[in-house]
Protein backbone atom coordinates (compact mmCIF):
# COMPACT_ATOMS: atom_id res chain seq x y z
CA UNK A 1 0.00 0.00 0.00
CA UNK A 2 1.26 3.54 -0.71
CA UNK A 3 1.37 5.88 1.90
CA UNK A 4 -1.01 8.53 2.96
CA UNK A 5 -0.92 11.65 5.27
CA UNK A 6 -4.26 10.97 6.28
CA UNK A 7 -6.27 7.99 7.40
CA UNK A 8 -9.71 7.85 7.52
CA UNK A 9 -11.39 4.74 9.69
CA UNK A 10 -14.65 3.60 9.86
CA UNK A 11 -15.15 1.61 13.43
CA UNK A 12 -17.83 -0.62 13.42
CA UNK A 13 -16.43 -4.36 12.21
CA UNK A 14 -13.49 -2.40 10.99
CA UNK A 15 -11.81 -1.63 14.62
CA UNK A 16 -13.89 -2.56 16.71
CA UNK A 17 -17.29 -5.24 17.19
CA UNK A 18 -20.17 -5.99 19.77
CA UNK A 19 -19.58 -8.41 22.80
CA UNK A 20 -22.50 -10.32 21.99
CA UNK A 21 -23.25 -10.53 25.69
CA UNK A 22 -24.25 -6.98 25.74
CA UNK A 23 -27.19 -7.15 22.46
CA UNK A 24 -28.40 -10.29 24.62
CA UNK A 25 -28.74 -8.69 28.08
CA UNK A 26 -30.14 -5.46 26.00
CA UNK A 27 -32.93 -7.72 24.49
CA UNK A 28 -33.43 -9.74 27.78
CA UNK A 29 -34.02 -5.98 29.42
CA UNK A 30 -36.45 -4.66 26.61
CA UNK A 31 -38.42 -7.71 26.70
CA UNK A 32 -38.91 -7.59 30.64
CA UNK A 33 -39.41 -3.57 30.43
CA UNK A 34 -41.44 -3.08 27.42
CA UNK A 35 -43.14 -6.02 26.42
CA UNK A 36 -47.00 -5.85 27.14
CA UNK A 37 -47.43 -8.42 24.21
CA UNK A 38 -45.25 -11.24 26.16
CA UNK A 39 -42.97 -11.59 22.84
CA UNK A 40 -40.31 -13.93 22.98
CA UNK A 41 -36.53 -13.28 23.69
CA UNK A 42 -36.35 -14.73 19.97
CA UNK A 43 -38.95 -12.04 18.77
CA UNK A 44 -37.52 -8.91 20.51
CA UNK A 45 -34.08 -9.59 19.42
CA UNK A 46 -35.46 -10.02 15.53
CA UNK A 47 -37.06 -6.42 16.19
CA UNK A 48 -33.58 -4.85 16.60
CA UNK A 49 -31.87 -6.70 14.05
CA UNK A 50 -34.80 -5.41 11.70
CA UNK A 51 -34.66 -1.68 13.58
CA UNK A 52 -30.96 -2.05 12.92
CA UNK A 53 -31.12 -2.62 9.23
CA UNK A 54 -33.57 -0.45 8.40
CA UNK A 55 -32.23 2.41 10.05
CA UNK A 56 -28.67 2.15 8.62
CA UNK A 57 -30.52 1.78 4.66
CA UNK A 58 -32.66 4.74 5.79
CA UNK A 59 -29.08 6.75 6.70
CA UNK A 60 -27.46 5.42 3.91
CA UNK A 61 -30.16 6.51 1.70
CA UNK A 62 -31.06 9.87 3.02
CA UNK A 63 -27.29 11.20 4.23
CA UNK A 64 -28.91 11.89 7.39
CA UNK A 65 -29.28 10.35 10.66
CA UNK A 66 -31.80 8.52 12.92
CA UNK A 67 -30.69 8.85 16.68
CA UNK A 68 -30.51 6.48 18.82
CA UNK A 69 -33.53 7.66 21.52
CA UNK A 70 -35.71 7.69 18.12
CA UNK A 71 -34.79 3.44 17.35
CA UNK A 72 -35.24 2.44 20.67
CA UNK A 73 -38.75 4.06 20.40
CA UNK A 74 -38.92 1.95 17.24
CA UNK A 75 -38.13 -1.25 18.91
CA UNK A 76 -40.81 -0.33 21.77
CA UNK A 77 -43.47 0.66 19.39
CA UNK A 78 -42.80 -3.14 17.19
CA UNK A 79 -42.42 -5.10 20.03
CA UNK A 80 -46.03 -3.36 21.31
CA UNK A 81 -47.31 -4.40 18.01
CA UNK A 82 -46.88 -0.48 16.89
CA UNK A 83 -47.81 1.44 19.96
CA UNK A 84 -47.20 4.58 20.49
CA UNK A 85 -47.80 5.26 24.06
CA UNK A 86 -44.24 6.81 24.42
CA UNK A 87 -45.75 9.08 27.58
CA UNK A 88 -44.19 7.37 30.40
CA UNK A 89 -40.99 6.44 28.69
CA UNK A 90 -38.02 8.13 30.24
CA UNK A 91 -36.26 8.28 26.91
CA UNK A 92 -32.76 9.69 28.85
CA UNK A 93 -32.80 7.43 31.49
CA UNK A 94 -33.49 4.46 28.90
CA UNK A 95 -30.10 5.28 27.05
CA UNK A 96 -28.58 5.90 29.88
CA UNK A 97 -29.28 2.23 31.13
CA UNK A 98 -28.34 0.83 27.76
CA UNK A 99 -25.07 2.65 28.23
CA UNK A 100 -24.13 1.52 31.51
CA UNK A 101 -24.77 -2.01 30.03
CA UNK A 102 -22.50 -1.65 27.11
CA UNK A 103 -19.68 -0.01 29.13
CA UNK A 104 -20.42 -3.40 31.80
CA UNK A 105 -19.86 -5.40 28.04
CA UNK A 106 -17.68 -3.35 26.61
CA UNK A 107 -17.05 -3.64 22.71
CA UNK A 108 -14.04 -5.52 21.22
CA UNK A 109 -11.27 -4.62 19.09
CA UNK A 110 -12.06 -6.32 15.65
CA UNK A 111 -8.57 -7.97 15.51
CA UNK A 112 -5.80 -8.50 17.94
CA UNK A 113 -4.15 -5.92 14.91
CA UNK A 114 -5.95 -2.98 15.05
CA UNK A 115 -3.92 -1.16 17.50
CA UNK A 116 -0.30 -2.02 16.02
CA UNK A 117 -1.33 -1.30 12.95
CA UNK A 118 -2.67 2.27 13.95
CA UNK A 119 0.66 2.40 16.12
CA UNK A 120 2.53 1.72 13.08
CA UNK A 121 0.98 4.44 10.55
CA UNK A 122 1.51 7.16 13.17
CA UNK A 123 5.22 5.88 14.18
CA UNK A 124 7.07 8.68 11.72
CA UNK A 125 4.64 11.63 12.56
CA UNK A 126 3.82 12.17 9.29
CA UNK A 127 0.18 10.76 8.92
CA UNK A 128 -2.95 11.88 11.32
CA UNK A 129 -5.26 9.90 11.92
CA UNK A 130 -9.47 9.81 12.53
CA UNK A 131 -12.84 8.21 12.90
CA UNK A 132 -15.37 8.83 10.30
CA UNK A 133 -17.94 6.50 12.00
CA UNK A 134 -21.94 5.75 11.30
CA UNK A 135 -23.56 5.52 15.13
CA UNK A 136 -26.89 3.70 15.49
CA UNK A 137 -28.34 2.17 18.66
CA UNK A 138 -24.34 3.56 20.57
CA UNK A 139 -24.11 7.42 20.33
CA UNK A 140 -20.58 8.79 19.73
CA UNK A 141 -20.35 10.19 23.41
CA UNK A 142 -20.48 6.51 24.59
CA UNK A 143 -18.21 5.42 21.64
CA UNK A 144 -15.67 7.78 22.78
CA UNK A 145 -15.82 6.30 26.47
CA UNK A 146 -15.12 3.23 24.41
CA UNK A 147 -12.37 4.24 22.81
CA UNK A 148 -10.51 5.39 25.32
CA UNK A 149 -11.04 2.29 27.43
CA UNK A 150 -9.80 -0.11 24.72
CA UNK A 151 -6.65 2.89 24.35
CA UNK A 152 -7.36 3.73 21.12
CA UNK A 153 -8.49 6.99 21.50
CA UNK A 154 -4.44 7.98 21.67
CA UNK A 155 -3.96 7.12 18.46
CA UNK A 156 -6.30 9.41 16.59
CA UNK A 157 -6.14 13.11 15.90
CA UNK A 158 -9.84 13.19 15.84
CA UNK A 159 -13.50 11.47 15.87
CA UNK A 160 -16.66 12.29 14.09
CA UNK A 161 -19.85 10.67 15.04
CA UNK A 162 -23.31 11.27 12.95
CA UNK A 163 -25.32 11.34 15.63
CA UNK A 164 -23.51 14.69 16.72
CA UNK A 165 -23.61 16.03 13.41
CA UNK A 166 -26.78 14.71 11.73
CA UNK A 167 -24.72 13.34 8.52
CA UNK A 168 -24.18 10.04 7.76
CA UNK A 169 -21.91 8.14 5.55
CA UNK A 170 -22.12 8.19 2.34
CA UNK A 171 -23.17 12.03 2.53
CA UNK A 172 -20.17 13.88 1.27
CA UNK A 173 -20.86 16.73 3.64
CA UNK A 174 -19.63 14.16 6.74
CA UNK A 175 -16.63 13.45 4.42
CA UNK A 176 -16.57 16.80 3.51
CA UNK A 177 -16.43 17.64 7.67
CA UNK A 178 -13.86 14.97 8.12
CA UNK A 179 -11.57 16.83 5.05
CA UNK A 180 -11.80 20.07 7.01
CA UNK A 181 -11.12 18.95 10.29
CA UNK A 182 -7.78 17.23 9.16
CA UNK A 183 -4.87 19.17 10.69
CA UNK A 184 -3.65 22.59 8.51
CA UNK A 185 -0.60 22.95 10.03
CA UNK A 186 0.38 19.64 10.03
CA UNK A 187 -0.83 19.16 6.09
CA UNK A 188 -1.20 22.21 4.99
CA UNK A 189 -1.09 21.40 1.21
CA UNK A 190 -2.85 18.10 1.50
CA UNK A 191 -4.23 16.67 -1.61
CA UNK A 192 -7.27 14.27 -1.89
CA UNK A 193 -4.93 11.91 -3.45
CA UNK A 194 -2.79 11.82 -0.29
CA UNK A 195 -5.93 10.72 2.09
CA UNK A 196 -7.60 7.10 2.10
CA UNK A 197 -10.94 6.01 4.01
CA UNK A 198 -10.60 2.32 5.56
CA UNK A 199 -14.32 0.50 6.10
CA UNK A 200 -16.18 -2.96 5.92
CA UNK A 201 -19.29 -0.87 3.96
CA UNK A 202 -19.28 -0.75 0.19
CA UNK A 203 -21.39 1.58 -0.09
CA UNK A 204 -21.36 3.91 3.17
CA UNK A 205 -17.51 3.76 3.26
CA UNK A 206 -16.05 2.93 -0.35
CA UNK A 207 -18.85 4.66 -2.41
CA UNK A 208 -18.64 7.82 -0.22
CA UNK A 209 -14.98 8.02 -0.18
CA UNK A 210 -14.89 7.72 -4.37
CA UNK A 211 -17.93 10.08 -4.09
CA UNK A 212 -15.72 13.08 -2.60
CA UNK A 213 -12.60 11.75 -4.91
CA UNK A 214 -10.38 10.11 -1.96
CA UNK A 215 -8.91 6.59 -1.54
CA UNK A 216 -10.76 4.08 0.18
CA UNK A 217 -10.01 0.40 0.95
CA UNK A 218 -12.53 -2.23 1.83
CA UNK A 219 -11.74 -4.82 4.58
CA UNK A 220 -13.08 -7.59 6.80
CA UNK A 221 -16.17 -7.71 4.40
CA UNK A 222 -13.65 -8.86 2.21
CA UNK A 223 -10.59 -11.38 2.06
CA UNK A 224 -8.31 -8.11 3.22
CA UNK A 225 -7.48 -7.25 7.04
CA UNK A 226 -6.67 -3.72 8.52
CA UNK A 227 -3.17 -5.01 8.48
CA UNK A 228 -3.04 -4.68 4.45
CA UNK A 229 -2.36 -1.29 4.86
CA UNK A 230 1.43 -1.89 5.81
CA UNK A 231 1.77 -4.69 3.23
Amino acid sequence: MPFYKHYSFDLWLTLIKSDPAFKMERTKYFQTHFNTTKKTIEEVALIFRQVDLMVNAINEKTGKNIDADEMYLMVISIINDYSTAFQDIDVEGLYLEMEELLLKHMPLLYCSECIDVLGQLRESDLSTISILSNTGFIKGKTLRKVLKHLKLDGLLDFQLYSDEFRLSKPNREFFQLMLDTIDQKKHPQIELKEIIHIGDNPIADIKGAEAIGINSLLINSNHLSISHLLS
